[in-house]
């Protein structure tokens, strides 16, 4: 997690997980997108970090017109790494269930309050769509599976 500076126009003054944008040549690799945004953050190497997995799809319209598709992978990194300083702001460690004792996005609050009550158990990827209910953010969701893997097998 990052603390972004006042300053910043995006998300200012939360605490916001790593992350960015998937360039082009990343498209059908997700993963490795979000390898190359934690080196840029943290700078932490690839094999600093254990068990990086997909867990979170969540899908949101933006203004009526673009749809924000968010990958959230969870993983580990290796005891005793360091971090470096970026243009993201100050860098602390923080376990997921201490995330919701600071300001965070309304999607950071659904992913870590699904996390601790379902997501934790299991190693399933859910997909989520962020909606407002009677004015406050909300995610629905559901377990992304291959049903033909299911029926076949």
């Amino acid at each position: 997690m990052s603390s972004k500076k006042q300053k910043d126009t995006f998300l200012a003054g939360l605490l916001v997980p790593i992350g960015g944008h998937i360039e082009g040549d990343e498209i059908n690799e997700p993963k490795e997108a979000c390898f190359r945004e934690i080196e840029e953050e943290t700078g932490l190497k690839k094999d600093c970090i254990e068990n990086l997995t997909l867990r979170y799809i969540v899908l949101r319209i933006k203004d009526n017109q673009e749809i924000r598709i968010q990958y959230v992978f969870i993983g580990s990194v290796i005891k005793n790494s360091t971090l470096i300083e970026s243009d993201e702001g100050s860098l602390p460690w923080i376990g997921y269930k201490g995330i919701l004792n600071y300001n965070v996005s309304a999607t950071t609050k659904e992913i870590v309050k699904h996390y601790d009550q379902v997501g934790k158990y299991n190693e399933k990827v859910y997909v989520g769509s962020m909606k407002s209910l009677k004015g406050n953010p909300e995610i629905t969701w559901g377990l992304l599976e291959d049903w033909e893997l299911a029926i076949f097998n």
